[in-house]
């Protein structure tokens, strides 16, 4: 895959997401959660597009960070909202727990592939 279908496919990513929360009961919880999963989501494809345009392999690495993170949380913020039975009911949550594992898992590999590059070249990122 390459970054433009990555782009692509974050951004499909928030759109689903952003439907997901469309679709949610309207009590309070269900707005807490929303509110944090469109933003953890949103940020996903908005920072991924911050690491494409990256001016170094160090600011890759620590641009991807944040991706892994805001993917993470995604992640985290979906299985809140499946465990709680708030969204177990509604068919997107399922796809969107799926993407949100898989996007950790490239993100996760990006990082440490990059983070592999920069130790054999001897250059010290910031934790």
């Amino acid at each position: 895959m390459n970054k433009y279908q990555l782009q692509e496919r974050t951004k499909k990513f928030h759109i689903d997401v952003i439907r997901l929360c469309e679709v949610l009961p309207k009590n309070i919880a269900a707005y807490e959660i929303a509110k944090q999963l469109i933003r953890s989501a949103g940020s996903v494809g908005a920072n991924y597009r911050a690491v494409c345009l990256s001016k170094s392999q160090t600011d890759f690495v620590y641009k991807i960070k944040v991706v892994l993170e805001e993917a993470d949380e995604s992640l985290y913020w979906l299985e809140i909202l499946k465990e709680t039975g708030i969204a177990d009911h509604i068919s997107l949550i399922n796809p969107l727990l799926t993407e949100a594992k898989e996007l950790v898992f490239i993100f996760s590999a990006s990082r440490k592939k990059a983070n592999d590059t920069l130790t054999k070249q001897n250059i010290k990122i910031a934790k």
